[in-house]
């Protein structure tokens, strides 16, 4: 227990983004696809026919861009070996670059990427590839994710890595909710629902629980009372998804005044708290210390 109580002031030496700069560059090079496309939509509109939506590559590119980041940074902590850490690298890269030229190129020649109904039997083959490409990005992420869930991986930075557990944990329901959409060849069920709600808000847990626990660890807080908040932080986010899909999964739209949302919002809500706390606590001068510690990423 006194382990527990005291603070936590020494960062280990793995860092974050340590050795995936083409990861980085991938990364960056979708965020470039997407500002592009925001400029051409600004210039020419987004509809292009007969099938083109340029707002959906706007927003793809810019999801998988962030989505790549992601693992860009928590790759290292993953524990892995060269070799598989390499292996999940350039898969991660050859799929990625493919999802960038199919959705963009795609809808720019007014066909849909994945379920076109206009295009050509080629069209179709880049579409079925597409969904294949997809298939392996999970398998992929969840081989990545399964080192992470190891008890020997606490060991290094504990705090970070329990933010990184329920991060990966939504991003399974964002694949979920994405292998739902294709098998519905579309994002809307029943009257109102829409996947594409619980699809994005899952995946953003990578950015938003991966950062409460890179926070806290470095808030100068003790141990327990940074897994609390962490704990907390990260049900919090992880029941807010799970509502979102009950209510989509009824059919009706995530943003009306009834239970499932308003307690969906109230977690997010309790999220954004705990965010803040730690934050605020990490901002606040701190004593000075006779052996001031070293912050590392």
């Amino acid at each position: 227990m006194k382990a527990d109580n005291q603070k936590i002031d020494k960062m280990p030496g793995i860092k974050l983004f340590d050795g995936e700069k083409l990861l980085v560059i991938i990364s960056m090079l979708g965020f470039g696809l997407a500002v592009g496309i925001a400029v051409y939509i600004g210039l020419y509109g987004a509809i292009i026919f007969p099938e083109g939506d340029l707002g959906r590559a706007f927003s793809f590119n810019a999801a998988i861009a962030l989505f790549i980041l992601s693992i860009a940074a928590i790759l290292p902590i993953a524990g892995l070996s060269t070799r598989k850490r390499a292996a999940i690298r350039w898969t991660f890269t050859l799929t990625t670059l493919y999802a960038y030229a199919v959705e963009t190129i795609q809808h720019f020649r007014g066909i849909n990427p994945r379920f076109t109904r206009a295009g050509s039997a080629i069209d179709s083959i880049a579409g079925t590839l597409f969904g294949l490409d997809s298939l392996l990005i999970i398998i992929v992420t969840v081989l990545l994710a399964i080192p992470f869930y190891r008890k020997r991986q606490t060991n290094e930075r504990p705090l970070l890595v329990l933010g990184i557990r329920y991060a990966l944990f939504s991003t399974i329901i964002a694949f979920a909710s994405g292998i739902w959409m294709i098998a519905l060849q579309g994002r809307y069920t029943g009257e109102a629902g829409n996947l594409i709600v619980l699809h994005g808000l899952s995946f953003h847990a990578l950015q938003a629980l991966t950062l409460l626990g890179w926070l806290s660890e470095r808030a100068y807080t003790c141990r327990r009372h940074a897994l609390r908040r962490i704990h907390f932080g990260g049900f919090a986010w992880t029941l807010s998804i799970v509502l979102i899909g009950l209510q989509t999964a009824l059919g009706c739209s995530v943003f009306e005044l009834t239970v499932l949302p308003l307690l969906s919002g109230a977690m997010l809500l309790i999220w954004l708290v705990i965010f803040v706390a730690v934050a605020f606590k990490l901002l606040r001068p701190k004593p000075v210390s006779a052996n001031p510690s070293s912050h590392r990423n």
